[in-house]
């Protein structure tokens, strides 16, 4: 019979695990903004437009950090233009998207809504079609108390206090030929590093996050990284990366086994983040951003056909990937790498939060709704903090095209300051339920709280308006614990949570 073991004790300590972890992302695209988050005249909208239902769903969520406002719409973005009184602010060709930007929700309706759904901004500047003197009149204006022209216009504008925005991006994929003002490394690296200064010597308080390559497989990864970092690595705080995964052809074994791709992925940036220091000589560590990453195939056919019929349209359905149960497994054995890598990764951000390749769902008018990947962002965003361990795993293994020993069985664990222990597993095995034999003695007389399943029989299995709770969490069969040792049966294709206390 198939099992696999699980070993963890107190001084396996990977690190502690920022809370910025569970972070997500509001971009200027589709409905994201205007029919998700916000929709004056909806029955939920509260006086300032935003829904409140689905502030409560965010608030659920628990995000602690949300990326604003892009992504590619940043790289032709006028910040300016997003402040001041509604009725003046221009409308802008956005040509990221081909949509058209109307500007009626800027920086101080953003910085609002964020209070409201108990979650901090994550600012992007846009190093495409602006550069460094935008970049720290923008920190000015958001940050600096009062006593300068930015300051007070932002406190003419209705913000006598400033929103002390601490995490800024330093644009958004500037390697990407389809990003407006694309340069190359070199380029990039000199103004990243102009804008840096610049920005910090308006608020030194602030942390800042350079461009890394926008995917794993760009022809120019890893020398992107090596001349950006030689020339910004004394002004930065992060290196950023991006990654996207789907399953087109429907192979399941290998779509699951994507995670292994994504700890590559760390690992090598984590290797040239650490020669470029070796290099330098400095004491300074980089950690690492990992600001967009999510499953993202299934609307791309749509989105073309939308974008032809209707060029230049406001808030088009765009990216609305309706996610099934598969989806959900990736998700978290996503989060499960994360964790594992957590003295690394500092900041992820799911991208992104509302209809766009989003666990949250409206509709305009209407309901929202959570799919199916909400739940393992959730139970990990909820239980996945305090001290991230490392556990010693076996597993039987799999074969698929693009890798050979793939677990069956993965899994994270984190220790929280009140002593309670947290295990989350995923089980990739299409056909059979797998126990899982965990040794705990480490930790002394421990007691399973709670088992949480996610499962559904239908790999392809969605969550709509009409059916909410077709792919839920459920309680799973419990474990049993003996003197240390917790025995937990995880079913067939499964995401689990195993709180012990």
């Amino acid at each position: 019979m198939k099992k696999a073991t699980l070993i963890l004790d107190k001084d396996f300590s990977i690190g502690e695990v920022d809370p910025r972890l569970y972070g997500s992302f509001i971009e200027h695209l589709g409905r994201a903004v205007y029919g998700g988050i916000y929709e004056p005249g909806h029955p939920t909208a509260d006086e300032n437009g935003f829904r409140r239902d689905v502030m409560a769903k965010v608030r659920e969520l628990g995000v602690p950090i949300v990326r604003y406002p892009g992504g590619n719409f940043v790289s032709g973005f006028n910040w300016e233009d997003s402040v001041g009184p509604r009725g003046s602010r221009p409308r802008r060709l956005d040509l990221a998207w081909m949509t058209t930007e109307t500007n009626e929700v800027g920086l101080h309706e953003f910085v609002s809504w964020a209070k409201q759904a108990n979650t901090e901004v994550m600012y992007a500047v846009n190093l495409g079609t602006r550069g460094p003197d935008a970049a720290r009149n923008v920190v000015e204006y958001a940050n600096h108390p009062s006593g300068s022209y930015w300051s007070d216009l932002r406190i003419r504008n209705g913000a006598k206090d400033p929103f002390g925005i601490k995490l800024w991006c330093l644009g958004n994929e500037m390697d990407g030929p389809w990003q407006m003002g694309q340069k190359t490394a070199y380029e990039y690296g000199r103004v990243a590093n102009e804008a840096a200064k610049m920005m910090k010597w308006v608020d030194p308080s602030i942390e800042l996050v350079a461009c890394g390559s926008c995917a794993h497989d760009m022809p120019t990864y890893g020398a992107w990284e090596m001349e950006v970092l030689d020339q910004c690595y004394s002004n930065v705080d992060y290196v950023s990366l991006h990654r996207y995964y789907g399953n087109p052809t429907g192979d399941t074994p290998g779509f699951l086994a994507r995670s292994m791709d994504l700890d590559d992925f760390i690992r090598e940036v984590v290797a040239i983040c650490d020669a470029v220091r070796g290099k330098k000589h400095a004491k300074k560590r980089l950690n690492l951003s990992f600001d967009e990453w999510n499953v993202w195939y299934h609307s791309n056919e749509q989105d073309r056909e939308i974008q032809k019929a209707d060029k230049w349209g406001r808030a088009l359905p765009l990216l609305e990937d309706v996610y099934n149960f598969e989806d959900a497994l990736l998700v978290g054995a996503i989060l499960i790498t994360f964790l594992k890598n957590a003295d690394r990764v500092k900041v992820a951000c799911l991208a992104q939060l509302v209809n766009v390749i989003a666990p949250i769902m409206t509709r305009t008018g209407g309901g929202v709704w959570a799919q199916t990947i909400f739940y393992p962002m959730m139970h990990a965003s909820k239980w996945g903090r305090g001290e991230a361990l490392r556990p010693v795993i076996s597993s039987p293994v799999y074969d698929c095209r693009d890798y050979e020993r793939v677990p069956l069985v993965d899994a994270a664990a984190t220790l929280s300051p009140d002593g309670s222990l947290t295990i989350f597993a995923v089980n990739r095995d299409l056909q059979d339920a797998i126990p899982l034999e965990c040794d705990l003695r480490a930790f002394g007389s421990l007691r399973v709280a709670e088992h949480i399943v996610l499962h559904h029989d239908d790999v392809k299995a969605v969550n709509t308006e009409a059916d909410p709770m077709n792919v839920a969490p459920a309680q799973g069969p419990g474990a049993e614990a003996d003197a240390g040792r917790v025995t937990v049966r995880l079913p067939a294709l499964s995401w689990n949570v195993i709180r012990l206390k």
